[in-house]
């Protein structure tokens, strides 16, 4: 059996805000490890029946940086459901779901540009 692992390596800062991301993982192509903004990672405890998650972004971040990597993952999500089910209504849902949102985002930034 093969294995693979990934390590992630976060710096913060004195008030544990973290400062950078980087990770590598020992099946990728990359040479170096690859540097990140933000992370989501998900895992699923079937003995509790409840999703375990670590999401950090870095305070340099901007917030259209994290409603495109929201928009993005939201998307990617609706793929693998549909992969994993073949219940296309419902990835059709997820996908109007996130476009709906990014549109909101986009409708938002446009009003904050003209007030300020």
């Amino acid at each position: 059996m093969k294995k693979s692992t990934i390590t992630i390596d976060v710096q913060m800062d004195e008030s544990r805000v973290p400062d950078s991301i980087q990770w590598s993982a020992t099946e990728s192509s990359a040479d170096n490890a690859q540097k990140a903004k933000a992370m989501m990672i998900s895992f699923w405890d079937s003995a509790d029946k409840a999703a375990l998650r670590i999401d950090l972004w870095t305070k340099d971040m901007m917030v259209d940086e994290m409603a495109d990597f929201f928009y993005q993952t939201l998307m990617t999500m609706a793929d693998t459901y549909g992969r994993a089910t073949k219940y296309q209504d419902q990835v059709a849902d997820m996908k109007n779901f996130a476009k709906d949102f990014y549109k909101k985002f986009q409708t938002k930034q446009v009003e904050e540009n003209k007030a300020g």
